[in-house]
């Protein structure tokens, strides 16, 4: 059933992930280059990895315990890049020259909330299945 809620939420969760890195800047240097995704090939990968794990899991829907995990994968890897991100703003910060960071370092803060959202109804369908089960 694709037309689900969390379906909503796990498009979202791809088009933010596969194209915002690549519009929004990251941070920007204190040379004023802005850093992209596309700049860093492992970032573009794991920006790439989550798209694809949110398409995926849309198209899990018939096995909803798999599609629980997926999304479970989809927010560690998010975390991972979380806190690369916390690290690198971190380590800006102490430039002799003052950087910017960027609105695409809260990329990954947004598709963790958009995956727990999509959990909470994956979970929901779940508990509903299993009610409808008992009454027969």
């Amino acid at each position: 059933m694709i037309q689900r809620i969390q379906t909503l939420f796990l498009v979202i969760v791809a088009l933010m992930a596969g194209v915002l890195p690549f519009i929004f800047s990251l941070w920007i240097n204190g040379d004023g280059v802005e850093f992209f995704a596309k700049n860093e090939l492992w970032i573009s990968i794991v920006f790439y990895a989550s798209a694809v794990l949110a398409v995926i899991s849309i198209f899990m829907y018939k096995n909803r315990q798999n599609q629980f995990v997926v999304n479970r994968l989809n927010m560690i890897l998010n975390l991972f890049l979380l806190g690369f991100f916390v690290y690198r703003s971190l380590s800006l910060s102490g430039e002799t020259i003052v950087s910017e960071k960027g609105i695409g370092m809260l990329i990954p803060v947004f598709s963790i909330v958009f995956l727990v959202l999509a959990n909470r109804a994956i979970k929901k369908d779940e508990d509903l299945v299993k009610s409808v089960d008992r009454l027969r």
